[in-house]
């Protein structure tokens, strides 16, 4: 269940937050590790929602990248923002920097006025113009997170692109696995069985499947069509995505892949953090949003340790949030004062080892699916037709 969340937390001023939990409790307990003090939380409706396709919605990277240009061309903050605004034609977006321009115009600062839209720009965005603000480098805030963002993109792209594929072909075998069983086996069945002649086994198991399916056509379109829309709404449901992955993670090497993916998200955002002036510790609860729930716990304890005067690499590692290399490279940037760069060369070192296991992987799910495939079909086929070239050697 979902919680809206209205939170405090010193130096953030007050942010809304949504929250993923089995409980009002729950929930203000997960608020309450993060270092938020719960000012009021109510329940989000648990109806059901399909998620939108077709809206437009807000370009965090897009608006940064605009901002960045118009600033590095000389032109104040004010200006650049109503130029961003003459361009922009879909009206939520409008009143959205409609309303940042009239707080600058009343003298908030921008991270101010950025606070105010939390569901635009979230809590990490805002620290990091924050901080940003008080050395007077907010443009070279905006060209970290611009990098940043691309960053992240990457294997989230290659993951969507590397998808698509087997994802068509799956679709195209059922499709025509379901046209053989729904029409053409029915027709064969009825043929035999007019014949009267002894079926082999698996050509009577599928011409009973393909006769059972005839015979009710439409309760079974009804139930493809309702395990479509089910499976349309758990891809847009939080909780349901989250069961998914928690299955996944129990495989011994897809578990470790997600795994690193979540650590190269978390070293990645550390070091955008730590290198927009963010202290190490405040940036680690910043970060604690992007993990997940066992990993987050993991982080606070790590956090906990840090305070207590330990190095940041030994609370990492103690609590699993770390591999050999990156402990050393951890250990490196103490010495050295270069922790953000060396948060980084973790992050890329994690992205590369993602994106070549996502190359192995595909390369090898490809095949064994077009083989599993073809081995359905062809059996489905075979099946129908081997009465037929029995019949015909008997006939000889």
């Amino acid at each position: 269940m979902q919680f809206k969340v209205k939170a405090a937390r010193s130096g953030l001023g007050v942010l809304n937050l949504e929250i993923d939990a089995s409980s009002i409790e729950e929930a203000k307990k997960q608020v309450l590790q993060s270092g938020y003090s719960v000012l009021a939380i109510q329940p989000i409706g648990s109806f059901i929602k399909l998620p939108k396709l077709f809206t437009s919605r807000f370009s965090l990277s897009l608006f940064s990248q605009e901002l960045l240009a118009l600033m590095d061309a000389g032109l104040p903050q004010v200006e650049a923002l109503e130029t961003i605004l003459e361009k922009e034609r879909r009206r939520t977006n409008i009143k959205l920097v409609r309303g940042i321009i009239d707080q600058l115009y009343e003298g908030k600062s921008l991270s101010k006025a950025l606070e105010s839209f939390p569901n635009e720009f979230n809590s990490l965005y805002v620290a990091m113009v924050k901080a940003s603000e008080k050395t007077g480098n907010i443009t070279d805030s905006l060209s970290r997170y611009i990098a940043y963002q691309a960053q992240i993109d990457v294997i989230r792209k290659k993951v969507v692109s590397s998808s698509v594929y087997p994802i068509v072909l799956i679709v195209a075998g059922l499709l025509v696995t379901m046209f053989l069983m729904l029409y053409v086996v029915p027709k064969f069945s009825q043929i035999y069985k007019d014949m009267g002649h002894n079926l082999p086994f698996f050509s009577q198991m599928f011409m009973n499947i393909g006769e059972f399916l005839g015979d009710n056509k439409v309760v079974v379109l009804m139930f493809l069509g309702a395990l479509f829309f089910s499976g349309f709404y758990a891809a847009g449901n939080k909780r349901v995505r989250q069961k998914v992955l928690d299955q996944f993670k129990k495989i011994p090497n897809i578990g470790n892949r997600i795994h690193i993916y979540q650590l190269a998200r978390f070293y990645r955002t550390f070091g955008m953090l730590l290198k927009g002036g963010v202290p190490v510790v405040p940036a680690l609860e910043m970060v604690s949003g992007l993990l997940q729930e066992d990993l987050r716990i993991k982080l606070t304890k790590a956090k906990d340790g840090i305070n207590e005067g330990k190095p940041v690499s030994a609370s990492l590692d103690i609590n699993g949030l770390t591999t050999p290399i990156a402990t050393r490279l951890l250990r490196v940037g103490e010495r050295t004062g270069k922790l953000d760069e060396m948060a980084d060369r973790i992050a890329n070192l994690y992205d590369d080892d993602m994106a070549r296991w996502i190359d192995w992987f595909t390369k090898l799910f490809e095949p064994l699916l077009m083989c599993f495939i073809g081995l359905l079909i062809g059996l489905i086929v075979v099946s129908m037709y081997f009465p037929i070239f029995e019949l015909a050697g008997s006939i000889q």
